[in-house]
């Protein structure tokens, strides 16, 4: 009867250690891996194993910057099931890496969170980092991009209600540029939303500023324009180079 009672405060009760197959994943891929268990000095119920894809982003309040802790996607992997004392298990998994996986490059760190939801007890968890790099489709963008003569200065997950779809934040890659469109921009910030036929952008045009009513323009940010484009898997298939010349002609139209 102590034991319960250990194990309910989460002494002597069930342990978690996530094996994930690989470190490394692309948006929209497989995420395959096995959840090991070791039971703990009493029997505990599991009403089921859950995993969380994890991120962190930024949100402003009051002037000040916050770092939130974001649910990319989240999946249950197992039926109820009652863990006997010290028996070891493993519950093996697989799901769909989401299209919206924040890259991890710049502060945005992406980790696989596992959770045994204990029946009156304290629930074991597991937190597993993961690298995420960019689908082709996106990197053909990203050399269109430098084609362009564009540099990448930041990439961040920020808040935002209107831009993150299903979420409540989008990762933006904010660039600079050092050729073609200096002079005429300030940044450039870039947007994806993939899918598994196509890759949409929005692009945010930070033009910048000439002549007085483009300063006070710029001083109340009415210089930036969002511009949404669409590259299907065979247009992007044509290469950077096609796809730069296309992104030209697009940001030449706003500026």
């Amino acid at each position: 009867m102590f034991n319960r009672f250990l194990a309910s405060i989460g002494i002597g009760s069930a342990k978690i250690d996530t094996l994930l197959e690989k470190a490394r994943y692309a948006p929209g891929e497989e995420v395959r891996g096995i959840v090991k268990m070791q039971g703990g000095n009493v029997e505990q119920r599991i009403e089921t194993i859950q995993l969380s894809v994890m991120t962190e982003y930024i949100r402003e309040s009051n002037d000040s910057k916050i770092t939130q802790q974001g649910v990319v996607g989240r999946y249950h992997v197992s039926a109820p099931f009652t863990l006997q004392a010290n028996e070891s298990r493993e519950v093996p998994f697989s799901f769909q890496l989401p299209h919206q996986t924040p890259l991890t490059i710049g502060r945005a760190p992406v980790w696989v969170k596992t959770e045994l939801d204990v029946r009156g007890g304290v629930d074991p968890g597991d937190n597993d980092r993961i690298e995420v790099v960019p689908t082709h489709a996106m990197n053909t963008v990203l050399d269109a991009l430098n084609v362009l003569g564009f540099r990448l200065r930041k990439a961040e997950c920020e808040y935002s209600s209107r831009l993150g779809g299903k979420m409540p934040f989008i990762q933006e890659l904010e660039f600079v540029p050092t050729s073609q469109f200096r002079g005429q921009l300030d940044e450039l910030e870039v947007m994806f939303y993939p899918s598994d036929r196509e890759l949409e952008l929005v692009l945010q045009i930070d033009r910048r500023a000439r002549g007085l009513s483009s300063f006070f323009a710029e001083a109340m940010d009415m210089d930036e324009t969002f511009v949404r484009a669409r590259f299907t898997n065979e247009q992007l298939s044509a290469g950077p180079n096609a796809i730069a010349q296309q992104l030209s002609g697009i940001i030449a139209r706003y500026i």
